[in-house]
């Protein structure tokens, strides 16, 4: 063998081993746990960041990768096109690949906010104000802001009451609450809509807003579940014959703080615009946030002649279709107690 040869297999020897090296070193670097400021952190990959960039953003939220290893990684690995941006939750002891692979896979950091049937627009708004992982954009609007910020058509009404859909919202970290707030509302719109288009004949109401105001109150007047179409039944038969719907959860609401937790005479007597003992028709604006059960039964109730209901302190409620009757289940279930 020429010197020449044998200075190319050693040069090549040495190249191997040189990158052998290099790849042992990147793999133990790799596979090392990393010591965070803190148990648990959360960093945020902003959406079209480059690799470098990435590395970069790891490192300014505590995350204590090597830029240059990291990009090397990754390379090796051919990840680069597929980090994702999101929240991350990273916990200490976490390695450098590991971090890479949850970015790899877009397993974002995704917070809850939940709201919940028959709560009015003011506690579900008391709720996402006091969520720590969203952006309180809304702080401060009225409901009349809150409707144009999100674009609804009904920015002209002066309640939001009964607009948002209850449900269970998945966001990341720093989410604007507006963001949330617009997919409650179309949500909303869509749940409604779908509803409306499948509802019964000659039911007494002329809007799908109409429908919703009363979807409100047979949310809130249901006990148990298997109850609502009746309750929807006798709410629509009293619009039907001009009879006043009176329900004391309407009354309730049209009280705001002034109920005091059991509703009185004298309560009963007070005339507001949601009083419907006193007025007739549907109130002004729903008074809760129904869900889909009472949007349905709304718009399908049970088909009978029901005009009144009393609870039988079980949750359930007794039905009836005439004074008489209602008055002895009242003597019974109420008076009795």
């Amino acid at each position: 063998m020429s010197i020449l040869k044998k200075k190319c297999v050693v040069a090549a020897v040495l190249a191997a081993m040189l990158a052998a090296a290099v790849a042992g070193g990147v793999w133990w670097w790799a596979n090392r746990p990393m010591e965070l400021p803190t148990p648990e952190l959360d960093v945020t990959i902003k959406p079209h960041s480059s690799l470098r960039s990435v590395s970069a953003q790891l490192n300014r939220g505590g995350v204590p990768v090597e830029p240059e290893l990291f990009v090397l990684m990754t390379r090796v690995l051919g990840l680069s096109a597929q980090l994702k941006s999101g929240n991350y939750a990273f916990k200490t002891g976490i390695t450098p690949y590991e971090a890479l692979q949850k970015i790899a896979r877009g397993d974002v950091n995704e917070y809850v906010a939940t709201v919940i049937e028959g709560w009015t627009l003011q506690k579900m708004r008391v709720e996402l104000d006091s969520n720590p992982a969203l952006k309180h954009d809304t702080v401060g609007m009225t409901d009349t802001d809150l409707l144009r910020a999100i674009g609804a058509a009904e920015v002209d009404k002066a309640s939001a009451e009964g607009l948002f859909f209850p449900d269970t919202y998945l966001f990341d970290k720093g989410t604007s609450d507006l963001a949330v707030y617009k997919r409650a509302y179309r949500l909303m719109q869509a749940r409604l809509t779908e509803a409306w288009n499948t509802r019964a004949q000659n039911l007494p109401y002329k809007t799908p807003y109409d429908a919703l105001i009363m979807a409100s109150i047979v949310e809130k007047e249901t006990g148990r579940a298997a109850d609502r179409p009746l309750v929807a039944a006798v709410f629509a038969n009293r619009l039907r014959i001009g009879m006043p719907l009176q329900t004391d959860q309407s009354v309730i609401y049209g009280l705001g703080p002034a109920y005091g937790g059991k509703l009185r005479k004298k309560d009963l007597q007070t005339d507001t615009p949601y009083n419907t003992y006193k007025r007739m028709g549907l109130p002004p604006t729903p008074i809760a946030l129904p869900g889909v059960a009472a949007l349905t039964a709304t718009l399908n109730p049970a088909t009978s002649n029901v005009l009144y209901f009393v609870s039988r302190g079980d949750g359930s409620s007794i039905f009836s279709d005439n004074l008489g009757d209602h008055n002895k289940a009242v003597d019974k279930y109420i008076r009795g107690q």
